[in-house]
């Protein structure tokens, strides 16, 4: 190997291993919304990039991802109470949740990525009209999130089991 190729190596590596410490450091974790939660039957608008997904997207007519943010509700089985319980235990399970705040109809969920500390924030909530658990997942930086809280979503969907 020549010494540029070397070089290159150990540029890399480096970057490499400060991009984990500042993970590891928490400066990768964003900073939390302060607008989250049911306002007039209706979570947060999508993001204004491509890094989240929305099951209420068509109710923000004119917004620049609500195509790409939709994603279907999830479904609400029993009272929105027992449908929401069912609901933490599942998201528990899963790597890096944090519960953050559970009502009867409504809970927020922090998802932190294990190696880099990127915080992605998740709202569900039981909305009786529709019959559904609507949902929000959003990541607090980038650009883009390669597709991950659209899969997040679909695996807790999956884990609910069949409507």
């Amino acid at each position: 190997m020549s010494g540029r190729w070397r070089m290159a190596g150990t540029v890399v590596l480096g970057l490499v291993v400060v991009a984990l410490g500042a993970g590891q450091a928490g400066l990768l974790a964003g900073s939390p919304p302060t607008d989250l939660g049911v306002t007039v039957g209706r979570l947060k608008a999508p993001s204004m990039t491509d890094n989240s997904v929305s099951s209420q997207a068509r109710l923000w007519d004119g917004h620049p991802m609500q195509r790409s943010a939709m994603i279907a509700p999830l479904p609400l089985r029993g009272t929105p109470a027992e449908a929401i319980t069912r609901l933490r235990a599942v998201v528990e399970a899963m790597p890096g949740a944090a519960v953050v705040t559970q009502r009867d109809d409504y809970l927020y969920v922090r998802f932190t990525t294990r190696w880099m500390g990127y915080v992605d924030d998740a709202e569900f909530w039981a909305d009786p009209a529709s019959k559904a658990i609507q949902v929000r997942s959003a990541s607090r930086l980038g650009a883009s999130d390669l597709g991950a809280n659209r899969a997040r979503i679909e695996r807790i969907r999956t884990a609910l089991g069949p409507r």
